[in-house]
């Protein structure tokens, strides 16, 4: 029996706007330590079954920043599944759980989401090995976690009649409650928060979902088999995958089946959905405050304070999320969190871009950051890694001029070819086909002045990209 652990990224974390953009979404964040919170969920893979890599399904946009990170922990995964469009989790479960029949036809999932906090995972691993000969059996199982408060935050698992030790049918799945019935769901003691972690034999989820959704089992089953392989990545049919119905795995599956369980952890968990459910998680100081960055307060209390750039003074306040970044600052109150989806809505609604990238904006070459723009005009930080390369492009409506701060850079501009190190620049006229390549051992770092009539990040027409992305 293998157990092949499913990490689902595809969510934007629209509630801890502005440090989670949807260009880098709070599971790339390293909200609670030095690890992201999916280097964080892949480590924890890693614990319950060490031989184990785990196949990742994400966003296409998101594809090399995982890869990234995986690279930066010392870890590989079994396969990096992208998604052309989001289709909820049951979907993204089907194609990871047809690839694990491919890997091998008996494997057991464990579908773990990628932006989660779990402690004790000895625990964790123990209930797991708890629930493996149901889900032998062709059990669908899920794990719901003993509530330790009345939270209104989450949906909700009802146990049913016993079938193991501590492992129970499911009566009935139920929405997020009001205050006074999550208060009775805690004082009955049959009711589970519902953590979003499964395990089940890929074959058996299959089978249930072709059973209750035949058109969502179709059409996951097309995406994955005209699905292409670019690059370290499988990409799956993007026709196919449109076509497919988009619900959760709890709607499309586990309340329709008869073959679902619960298995209770007792675990300190948390889905970090807010900046309340963070401030709740992190350690605090004397008054009750989670302060980071460049912090000073003076009569502040029991708030969470994030500063990322600038200085941020606070006075007299209580119960506030004050989030600072270069280009956004949000100040709310801490019980009104939940509805920060609101104003991420009313910056798409207004064509703003504060919802989709930061200042700084990541690259599998590197990394840019806008420092200052106006009318025509803009400077930008450009970073990158030693031997990568930016891909051959040309602008129909802007010029650069780039200065070399750091490093080496080979440059290629029109049908020349040049070298340039610190201190030394280059003007790439509009129109001009030019490429931009680091062969050095150490960063190298440029500052680049556009000038044009149009200076949107859309304007670039790719013509070779070592990173295949001349169709994106």
């Amino acid at each position: 029996m293998r157990i092949i652990p499913i990490i689902l990224s595809g969510g934007s974390g629209t509630r801890l706007w502005p440090l989670s953009r949807q260009a880098y979404p709070k599971q790339l964040l390293p909200l609670t330590g030095s690890d992201t919170l999916i280097q964080q969920t892949v480590k924890r893979a890693s614990q319950i079954d060490e031989t184990a890599h785990p196949l990742i399904v994400c966003n296409n946009e998101h594809r090399f920043l995982i890869a990234e990170q995986l690279r930066q922990i010392g870890k590989r995964a079994l396969e990096i599944i992208l998604e052309p469009v989001g289709r909820n989790t049951a979907p993204a479960i089907a194609v990871a759980a047809l690839r694990a029949l491919d890997e091998d036809p008996d494997s057991l999932l464990l579908v773990m989401p990628a932006d989660h906090l779990l402690e004790d995972i000895d625990s964790f691993r123990a209930r797991i090995m708890d629930a493996i000969p149901f889900a032998q059996e062709g059990r669908l199982i899920t794990f719901g976690i003993k509530p330790r408060y009345p939270e209104t935050g989450y949906g909700y698992i009802k146990k049913g009649k016993t079938i193991g030790k501590e492992i129970f049918e499911v009566a009935s799945f139920v929405e997020k409650p009001d205050l006074e019935t999550a208060k009775n769901y805690l004082a009955s003691g049959d009711y589970f928060w519902n953590s979003g972690m499964f395990s089940f034999k890929a074959s058996a989820y299959l089978d249930e979902l072709a059973r209750h959704e035949p058109s969502m089992y179709e059409a996951s089953k097309a995406a994955y088999e005209g699905a292409q392989r670019d690059l370290d990545f499988l990409r799956l049919d993007g026709q196919a995958f449109e076509k497919c119905p988009s619900d959760s795995i709890d709607y499309a599956v586990l309340e329709k089946t008869d073959k679902c369980a619960v298995v209770p952890l007792e675990n300190k968990w948390n889905d970090i959905g807010s900046w309340k459910s963070l401030w709740e998680v992190l350690p605090k100081d004397e008054k009750q405050n989670v302060c980071v960055g460049d912090v000073i307060t003076e009569g502040v209390t029991n708030s969470y304070i994030n500063s990322s750039k600038r200085l941020v003074a606070a006075l007299g306040l209580s119960d506030v999320v004050i989030v600072e970044t270069s280009d956004a600052v949000l100040v709310a109150n801490k019980d009104k969190t939940q509805d920060i989806k609101k104003i991420v809505a009313s910056l798409k609604a207004l064509g703003r871009e504060e919802h989709l990238t930061h200042s700084k904006v990541y690259r599998p070459w590197g990394s840019y950051e806008s420092l200052v723009s106006g009318d025509r005009f803009q400077v930008k930080l450009i970073k990158v890694k030693p031997g990568a390369k930016l891909s051959v492009q040309m602008h129909h409506h802007r010029a650069e001029h780039w200065i070399i701060v750091r490093g080496t850079a080979r440059v290629r501009k029109g049908d020349e070819y040049i070298l340039l190190t610190e201190n030394q620049s280059t003007f790439i006229p509009l129109g001009t086909v030019h490429s931009l390549e680091n062969p050095g051992k150490i960063p190298l770092e440029l500052i680049e002045v556009q000038s044009g009539s149009y200076l949107g990040e859309d304007d670039i027409v790719r013509l070779e990209d070592v990173y295949g992305r001349c169709g994106d």
